[in-house]
């Protein structure tokens, strides 16, 4: 079977007998193996699995425990999470169990067909004969081990310790592991596991709780929370408030002691590259890409006016062959000439002749025809025009019409043409008066352009008001409190619903009469003039001279921002702040001793179970009658133990929350493990190699003859 991991294989398999018993400390969080006698295990990860697939042959690995990030980029993991074979530090997932115990074995260098060495494998306290069995068939019919034994973490832990001299034979072991935390009492070095307690709580809720209120705070860096590092977050900031009310009544307050205990983690930013004005090589690099451009615009323009010269000409040359045609036609042949040639008269070919010789005259360049000269062609051209209409005939009539026809829309474009030619000059001549002011007074300049700028955008806002609140600056003047129809339709919008409603008002009234007299039918034209006096669909000349300052001001004025003169409007883009280090920081306030609160208050998360200080006067009272003093010898001797025991202020907070629950003067002392983490495994790996194990264990043979019930009774011997 493939697995991708970054620990290496051991070697040395082969070097220890078949007698020497492998040690399994098999945690819900991390899964440790190793030889019996030694003092650290060989392999130790995560106990966790997953099988993604290969992204290109499809091919199924397995992934167990910590990995080599770089690898699974070849890999789908969007169908495959992490799974665990625990619920609640119960074994229940098997098929999974089976993964970790193939890693497990492969890693520590098995590499036969079985394995031939006792097995001592560590489980929770009061763990189910059903868990327990199905360990034993996996282990016994998978593997072929030829002896299994079963132990307690906490129990192991416990005495190790004792043998270290740091607790004594009556004691509590408190053990707060990743999903459970359980409390045992020991009597004479023995663990009584009839009074032991038990709270589905452990690392995995405050791990998962922080994760939750760092997300709610900081919700933009979500993707940056992963689990693994909110994990290195809660171990590295988190602690126990002695007092959770007092604590949380500081951070309220936010003081002085408050900031000094908030501690931050930034997460990677690079600042934006500051706005520096341009070098003299860079201006003089953009003028000449602008030149260059602007020499290209000219060439291509003087590209295409040589091309419309030489078409001019051409068509002039045409012009003029035709011309000298006609004149050698006979009078009776001009109009089937002409026709075949796409004219209808010589004198069309006369006025297109005219009309391109103009055209390249303006190509050109060079002076254009006088007015004399064009009226007295548009005098040949509309010369029925001043003939009466008695002297024609009809269809010299029709032509006149038509002339007249011509002539009124040729002066008419004329005359836009003139007023065109005029407003232009006009605007040149003010944007010269408007450069020179700004070339004398640049600042002054500047000022009356705000200005202008701010007066027309109130002006426009305040016509915009008015046109929703109709004559009421506020629309305070509506009972309704609201802004009806009417208010927003003009003057004349409103006389045509008048009309529209006395019309129909009338109407219902007796005989229907509306038409028979001339005066009615004027209430459609009056109906139909709704528009005569709207402006709305005309060119506001405001709006056009606030564009034009507007552009202008953008031209000489770089921190010019439309809107900033008179407030931004709902319309406009907003302009958002540059992100900064502040935006890139990960705040651990009142989190730091909230989330591990979860282990004195479950209620915190919707657990309704009692917490590590009540559990130990739950497992006291559950304890026999062994005398007045058994329980001050308890106390005496509280050793913690778990990765969840080491969390800054653990051991004051227990002594403080089990002296609430215990007759005053009570000797309470709480106890830290070497090690909380590795204690369990190294308990466990002691015990392995005392003379006595080889009798305590649950061989194949009984397997086979008694079967997994007689499991039941084993619990009267897996006493250490």
């Amino acid at each position: 079977m493939p697995f991708i991991s970054k620990i290496e294989r051991q070697s040395d398999y082969s070097s220890f007998s078949s007698s020497c018993p492998i040690v399994i400390d098999n945690g819900a969080s991390y899964f440790r193996i190793g030889w019996a006698g030694e003092n650290d295990p060989r392999v130790i990860f995560r106990n966790i699995v997953q099988r993604p697939r290969h992204k290109t042959t499809g091919e199924t690995v397995t992934v167990v425990g910590d990995h080599n990030p770089a690898l699974l980029k070849y890999f789908d993991c969007t169908r495959s999470g992490p799974r665990s074979a625990f619920e609640s530090n119960v074994v229940y997932q098997f098929e999974i169990m089976e993964y970790i115990l193939d890693f497990g074995f492969d890693r520590l260098g098995a590499d036969q067909s079985q394995i031939d060495h006792p097995i001592l494998i560590t489980e929770c306290a009061c763990n189910p004969v059903q868990s327990r069995g199905k360990m034993a068939e996996l282990l016994f019919e998978s593997y072929g081990v030829p002896s299994v034994a079963f132990g307690v973490d906490a129990a192991f832990s416990y005495k190790y310790n004792q043998q270290l001299g740091i607790c004594k034979d009556i004691g509590l072991a408190i053990s707060s592991g990743f999903t459970t935390s359980h409390v045992i009492p020991f009597i004479n070095g023995e663990p009584v596991y009839e009074a032991c307690c038990r709270a589905n709580v452990g690392g995995y809720h405050v791990t998962d709780y922080l994760k939750q209120l760092l997300s709610l705070k900081h919700p933009h860096h979500i993707s940056k929370l992963t689990w693994e590092k909110v994990e290195e977050l809660k171990m590295e900031y988190c602690y126990i408030a002695a007092d959770y009310a007092s604590e949380v009544q500081l951070f309220q307050r936010g003081d002085k002691e408050a900031e000094e205990k908030t501690r931050c983690w930034q997460l990677p930013w690079t600042p934006s590259p500051a706005d520096e004005p341009p070098s003299e090589e860079e201006l003089a690099r953009k003028a000449a890409l602008k030149e260059k451009q602007s020499q290209r615009l000219r060439d291509m323009a003087e590209a295409k006016r040589s091309s419309k010269i030489n078409e001019l000409e051409n068509e002039l040359k045409g012009l003029e062959l035709l011309l000298e045609e006609l004149k050698d036609t006979e009078d009776d042949q001009i109009v089937s000439f002409l026709a075949s040639r796409g004219y209808t008269s010589k004198r069309e070919v006369e006025a297109a002749f005219a009309k391109v010789t103009q055209t390249l005259r303006k190509a050109k360049g060079e002076q254009v025809p006088s007015d004399e000269k064009a009226d007295a062609s548009a005098a040949e051209k509309y010369y029925l025009i001043d003939i009466p209409d008695e002297e024609l005939s009809a269809e010299q009539l029709k032509e006149k019409r038509r002339q007249v026809f011509l002539k009124s829309t040729t002066e008419a474009r004329q005359r836009a043409k003139q007023k065109r030619l005029e407003e232009e000059l006009e605007k040149e001549k003010e944007k010269k008066l408007e450069e020179q002011k700004r070339l004398e007074n640049p600042e002054r300049y500047m000022e009356q352009l705000r200005a202008k700028y701010k007066e027309l955008s109130e002006k426009l806002e305040q016509r915009k008001r008015l046109k929703t609140n109709g004559n009421h600056a506020n629309g305070n003047n509506n009972v309704s409190g609201g802004v009806g129809r009417g208010e927003r339709l003009n003057a004349a919008q409103r006389e045509r619903m008048r009309l529209l409603t006395t019309a129909a008002f009338d109407r219902g009234k007796g005989e229907d009469t509306f038409g028979q007299r001339d005066e009615d039918w004027q209430l459609y034209k009056l109906m139909s003039r709704d528009n005569d006096d709207d402006d709305d669909d005309k060119p506001d000349q405001d709006e056009a001279e606030l564009a034009r300052i507007s552009s202008r001001l953008q031209e000489i004025d770089p921190s010019f921002f439309p809107g900033s003169e008179s407030g931004a409007s709902a319309s406009e883009v907003p302009r958002f702040r540059p992100l900064t280090k502040e935006d890139f920081q990960i705040i651990l306030g009142v989190e730091r001793f909230r989330c591990p609160e979860v282990l004195f208050n479950p209620n915190l998360i919707g657990i309704d179970q009692s917490g590590l200080d009540e559990m130990v006067g739950v497992s006291l009272r559950r304890l026999p009658t062994w005398g007045q003093d058994l329980g001050d010898k308890m106390t005496t001797s509280i050793l913690m133990t778990g990765g969840s025991c080491l969390y800054p202020g653990m051991a004051e907070r227990l002594e403080a929350g089990i002296r609430m629950i215990r007759p005053c003067g009570t000797p309470i002392k709480v106890l830290r493990a070497t090690d909380p983490i590795m204690d369990a495994w190294r308990g466990a790996s002691t015990y392995a190699a005392a003379m006595q194990f080889p009798h305590q264990t649950f061989s194949r043979m009984d397997y086979y003859e008694k079967g997994e019930d007689w499991l039941r009774r084993y619990k009267f011997r897996y006493r250490i």
